[in-house]
C-alpha cells in the first residue's frame, strides 16, 4: 500500500477515472442480479433500483472503510486539515470515482433535470475531494465526511423497499427507525462537526472560505432531506399509493425521491 502511495499522488486525476470506471463494472455486473417484479415492469424504477445498487455498494464500502480508519488512526479525527494516510487517501480516490460515475449515469440516462439535487450534492464532494486529492490537504476531512455513508446504507435500503412497494412492511418500519438513528449520528452530526472544525479554525485554514461556503450549503441540503424524511416516514399527509396491484399514481417519482 504504501508503494501505491506515490503514484495515486502523482497522478490523482487518472487514479478517480479508473476508479470511476471500477463502480461502472460494478454497475454493469449488479444488472445480472434478478430485482422485484414491480421494479422491472416500470423503465424508472428499474433505472432507480441499479442507481441505487451501486451506491449501495458505495456506501458499504466507504462507510466501513471511513470508520476504520478513524479507529486506527485516530488523528484522522483530530487533524482533519493535513493528516492523512495511505489507505485514507485511497478512500477519496475511491469515493470521488465513485460520485463522478454516479453524476454521468444520471446525466447519461436522460434523468438530470429530476435529479438536479443529487447533481449539486455530487459537483460540491467531487470538487472539494478533487482538492484534497491534488493538494493532499484535507483527506482526513474528506475521510470523516465519509461517515455520511453510514446512514447511506439505510437511505438506500429505504428507497429499494419503496421501488419494491415494500413500504408497508416490517422490514420497511424497521429500517426507517434505524434510518433516523444514523441520519442524526453519522450525518448531522458528522456535518455540524465538520463545520464546526472549520469556523473554529477558519483563521489559518487554506482556503477555509471555500469550504465553509461548501459546508453551509452542504448542511442546509441535509436538513431540507431530514425535513422531508420526518414528514414521509413519520408525519404523512397523506397516501399516493393509488391501487392494489402496487402502481403509483403521477407523483410516483416524487414519492420515490422522499
Amino acid at each position: 500500500m504504501e508503494a501505491l502511495l506515490p503514484v495515486l499522488k502523482s497522478h490523482p486525476g487518472p487514479s478517480v477515472l479508473v476508479c470511476s470506471l471500477l463502480f461502472r463494472v460494478a454497475h454493469q455486473l449488479l444488472q445480472r442480479l434478478p430485482v422485484p417484479r414491480l421494479v422491472e415492469q416500470d423503465a424508472f424504477r428499474l433505472w432507480k433500483w441499479r442507481n441505487l445498487s451501486v451506491s449501495m455498494v458505495h456506501s458499504l464500502l466507504t462507510g466501513a472503510w471511513a470508520l476504520t480508519c478513524v479507529v486506527v488512526w485516530p488523528e484522522t479525527l483530530s487533524n482533519i486539515h493535513s493528516y492523512h494516510t495511505s489507505l485514507s487517501y485511497l478512500l477519496v480516490c475511491v469515493s470521488t470515482g465513485y460520485f463522478v460515475q454516479d453524476a454521468g449515469d444520471i446525466i447519461l440516462t436522460g434523468h438530470a433535470r429530476g435529479s438536479w439535487e443529487f447533481l449539486l450534492h455530487h459537483a460540491l464532494v467531487v470538487c472539494s475531494f478533487l482538492y484534497a486529492l491534488y493538494t493532499q490537504l484535507y483527506v482526513a476531512g474528506a475521510v470523516v465526511a465519509l461517515f455520511v455513508e453510514v446512514n447511506s446504507v439505510t437511505l438506500h435500503m429505504r428507497l429499494m423497499l419503496k421501488l419494491a412497494g415494500a413500504q408497508s412492511s416490517p422490514m420497511y418500519h424497521i429500517n426507517k427507525l434505524a434510518n433516523l438513528f444514523t441520519y442524526i449520528v453519522f450525518r448531522l452530526s458528522t456535518q455540524f462537526y465538520l463545520t464546526y472544525y472549520i469556523t473554529n479554525n477558519y483563521s489559518w485554514l487554506d482556503h477555509g472560505g471555500y469550504f465553509l461556503i461548501t459546508m453551509i450549503a452542504m448542511n442546509v441540503m441535509i436538513l431540507i432531506y431530514f425535513y422531508r424524511l420526518l414528514r414521509a416516514d413519520f408525519f404523512p399527509r397523506s397516501k399516493i399509493f393509488a391501487g392494489q396491484n402496487g402502481t403509483y399514481n403521477n407523483n410516483s417519482k416524487r414519492f420515490l425521491s422522499e
